[in-house]
């Protein structure tokens, strides 16, 4: 087994300098990093995973692409929220919940939520809770660099600005 061990050892080496390399490539994924906690792993399998944030339309929504959002059994005037979906990504929602270990010990707003939780609900609650708002994190940080982004003009789109950007000249 130790034998084994060595021999995995540095191929593992190597996997993760691709991965750090192909991270510090993508400006979505060094925006990410900048979050306490998140490595090139989890930034690339999120932004891999998730794709283009716009297709989302709130956080909610990615928060159920992602399966992180509580399952729902309501009738009636009663509503009764379960365990989480998981509905979404397993992998990417597993290193969301390991992420959330360490930002919550960087974090003092994620380690106060993580302390209250798990205080009423117990320490696995809290975990995928603390794991649901830094996903929620991630999806501002991509939301807000994709809005700062100055269009892409399209193959369709006219060379000049439709409307007349300097109303003075009227």
């Amino acid at each position: 087994m130790l034998e084994l061990l060595d021999d995995l050892e540095p191929k593992i080496e190597k996997l993760n300098e691709a991965v750090k390399e192909e991270a510090e490539k993508r400006d979505d994924c060094q925006r990410l990093m900048m979050v306490k906690g998140v490595g090139p792993v989890t930034a690339l399998a999120f932004v891999l995973t998730v794709g283009p944030v716009a297709r989302f339309r709130n956080s909610r929504a990615l928060v159920s692409y992602l399966g992180l959002n509580p399952s729902e059994h309501s009738s009636g005037g009663h509503q009764r929220l379960g365990h989480i979906s998981k509905q979404g990504n397993q992998m990417l929602r597993w290193l969301l919940v390991e992420v959330s270990h360490v930002a919550a010990q960087h974090d003092a707003e994620l380690r106060r939520k993580y302390q209250r939780l798990k205080f009423r609900r117990g320490g696995s609650v809290a975990q995928v809770a603390v794991a649901r708002h830094l996903a929620v994190r991630l999806y501002w940080a991509l939301h807000q660099a994709s809005q700062t982004s100055p269009p892409v003009r399209t193959s369709g789109s006219p060379s000049s600005a439709v409307v007349d950007e300097n109303p003075s000249r009227l």
